[in-house]
């Protein structure tokens, strides 16, 4: 729900979607639906997420704080924000780290969760543990592989990585380019606690159906 040109029929379709199917969690839409998606949502439980900071993550604190703030005065519950990629690899990890810590603040002082997007596929390893370690300090209550570009393959690899690099209390979410159930399932196989893509009603059930199966082995293990 974050492309170009996505439209409120595209919303109207995606809230029928995600209110159908319990196992969806959050429904994340660019920043100019999130009041439209609030009223259609309603009392649901479903969270409501939108992008801070969408591109690079380049946008100065105040930039992204001002989105940030706007998106929570009309309903977003879930504030995924870009980190500034760029600063990191530059050595600036205070700049980092403040960067999340604005938004993670404004989001948690709104009862709202927040999430960094490390864009993972495109740095070292090293910096991505890095970049993990300065988001569980800033307090973000989920890193993301990605804002959806980066391959199934890439996602699943990188989770392991996230995964260990922050403590339980952090949510891993693999996010990318799923259109197959079986890579969604290998990707929480791997450590993630959520999936982000565009999905469609036939993969929800499909998914549905796999974590029901492998849960059902797993207690015949025992």
């Amino acid at each position: 729900m974050t492309a170009p040109n996505t439209s409120l029929r595209d919303l109207d379709e995606a809230v029928a979607l995600v209110l159908e199917h319990d196992l969806v969690a959050c429904l994340t839409v660019s920043p100019w639906l999130v009041k439209a998606a609030r009223r259609k949502l309603g009392r649901s439980r479903v969270q409501l997420g939108t992008v801070i900071g969408h591109g690079y993550g380049a946008q100065v604190l105040s930039v992204k704080a001002f989105e940030a703030s706007k998106a929570l005065e009309q309903g977003a519950n879930q504030i995924d924000f870009v980190m500034n990629g760029g600063a990191l690899v530059s050595g600036e990890d205070d700049t980092v780290y403040n960067d999340m810590l604005g938004v993670v603040d404004m989001a948690h002082s709104a009862l709202a969760a927040a999430g960094v997007i490390i864009e993972a596929e495109s740095l070292p390893l090293d910096l991505v543990r890095k970049a993990c370690r300065l988001a569980e300090r800033a307090g973000v209550d989920q890193v993301v592989t990605s804002s959806g570009t980066a391959t199934a393959k890439h996602a699943i690899g990188l989770v392991p990585v996230l995964r260990d690099s922050v403590g339980p209390r952090v949510q891993v979410t693999a996010s990318g380019r799923f259109r197959d159930v079986g890579d969604a399932l290998a990707a929480v196989e791997a450590g993630a606690t959520r999936i982000a893509a565009v999905l469609t009603a036939e993969m929800i059930e499909a998914i549905g159906e796999g974590l029901g199966a492998a849960s059902t082995a797993g207690a015949g293990g025992h």
